[in-house]
């Protein structure tokens, strides 16, 4: 009889020493599952793949990658996005995709996932997240339709988020006994001051090429310049002072870039800088891996960083990537835990000390990152003014931004007067809101 206790007490325990394991293990339901995610081939991207073999073994969740070009990858998710059932079952999305795919009712609303206990981790840490990727990448309904608010919603979490900072050569800088810049005016006077100490070298590298890349470029110094696109009330003011003054910057910097500058892209400015014909860049933090990359850069251990200078206000880009589940998802649980496993302080950083893109401000503070990577702590000094409003991301914006973008083309190329190629711009835009409905209650 005593054995026969002893026997069921054992299988008892046993079953409960199972029970305990099943609900400790949440990944335990996937087990098996095959999740189907959309990528671009992007630095941030191609550190992530180095970590997914690391989920994989920590759920028994099994993940297939679509990596495409970026641009291509928007072609494809359009395509897939509206069909009944999709191929994909987590996608990363250029942040001005993501108006477009929320009013279309493409993406999940994330509410009912962070939600559900089986899921959502307790030690996530939301709070956590930089706030301007959080609400320029995730959020749609809020202010303005594209900004946090009472009425906003989170279709998407920051991944592969980046703003802008400048880098600098240290060496030009010390050789010539230079002030790092700090503010708009010791900028512009500094890029146009390089040429002339360094023979053959431009001042600071930028986009400018017809399109949207002019566009990107002007709208980067807008908003520390003190512009917007739009009023409070959506009428367009791109064509003040402020956005006078934009131009102005843009122009005096091209003039004062390397050969070709006019007709440059961002690979070609990135390029120039890696190359060591320019002094200075001005753009995204996605930069600063391959910085110190014999096989990509000469500028090795000759770069410094600081955060973007100052106008009237600070106001560092907000842009990049972020990632979503598909309405039309197949496994839509599994993706969810995918995607809290990559935004967990865990993954975010271990893909930054793959040379990913942090999404965290832990992750910029954190000792083993800032060993690895010195600039990080600058870049998490950046973010602390990271304007998730230096663009509109709403559904017209596309067309909006590539005549902005061929405009200032113009102006750098054929000397159009700012003034008034900027009213023109103005003009139309007020056209393209009409025709959208953004006048309708007024």
């Amino acid at each position: 009889m005593l054995n026969t206790i002893t026997k069921i007490a054992g299988v008892a325990a046993g079953l409960a020493m199972l029970a305990t394991t099943a609900l400790s293990n949440p990944y335990k339901e996937y087990e098996g599952t095959t999740l189907v995610v959309n990528f671009p081939a992007h630095p941030h991207y191609n550190a992530v793949m180095q970590i997914l073999p690391e989920f994989t073994k920590e759920t028994g969740i099994e993940v297939e990658v679509d990596q495409l070009p970026y641009l291509k990858m928007r072609e494809r998710q359009t395509l897939e996005l509206g069909q009944d059932e999709g191929d994909y079952d987590l996608i990363a999305y250029v942040v001005f995709s993501k108006a477009d795919y929320v009013y279309a009712d493409q993406l999940e609303n994330l509410a009912r996932y962070f939600m559900n206990p089986k899921l959502a981790d307790p030690s996530y840490d939301a709070d956590d997240l930089i706030d301007g990727y959080v609400y320029n990448i995730g959020f749609a309904g809020g202010n303005k339709g594209y900004l946090s608010g009472k009425t906003g919603s989170l279709f998407g979490v920051p991944y592969g988020s980046e703003t802008s900072v400048l880098g600098y050569r240290k060496d030009i800088f010390e050789k010539h006994n230079l002030k790092v810049p700090e503010t708009y005016d010791e900028l512009l006077d500094v890029a146009c001051q390089i040429p002339q100490l360094e023979s053959g070298m431009g001042g600071l590298s930028s986009r400018a090429a017809s399109g949207h890349h002019a566009s990107h470029a002007f709208l980067l110094h807008l908003a520390p310049l003190g512009g917007r696109i739009f009023d409070d009330s959506w009428n367009p003011i791109v064509n003040n002072e402020a956005g006078v003054k934009a131009a102005n910057a843009l122009k005096q910097i091209v003039d004062c870039g390397p050969e070709g500058a006019a007709s440059f892209g961002f690979g070609e400015a990135l390029g120039s800088f890696l190359n060591g014909d320019t002094a200075m860049f001005l753009d995204t933090s996605v930069v600063a891996g391959q910085i110190n990359d014999p096989s990509k850069s000469k500028v090795v251990d000759k770069v410094g960083w600081a955060m973007h200078p100052m106008g009237v206000r600070r106001g560092s880009q907000t842009g990049g990537f972020g990632i979503g589940i598909p309405k039309n998802a197949e496994n839509k649980d599994a993706a969810f835990l995918l995607m809290q496993w990559l935004t967990s302080k865990k993954g975010d950083k271990m893909v930054a000390l793959a040379g990913g893109n942090p999404s965290r401000f832990s992750t910029h503070a954190d000792a083993e990152v800032n060993a690895k990577f010195p600039h990080m702590k600058t870049f998490g000094e950046a973010l602390q003014h990271a304007d998730p409003d230096w663009r509109p991301i709403i559904p017209v914006w596309g067309k909006i931004n590539a005549d902005l973008g061929t405009t200032l083309s113009k102006v750098l190329t054929e000397g159009t007067d700012i003034q008034e190629a900027l009213d023109g711009v103005a003009e139309r835009t007020r056209a393209v809101m009409e025709e959208a409905g953004y006048y309708t209650w007024q």
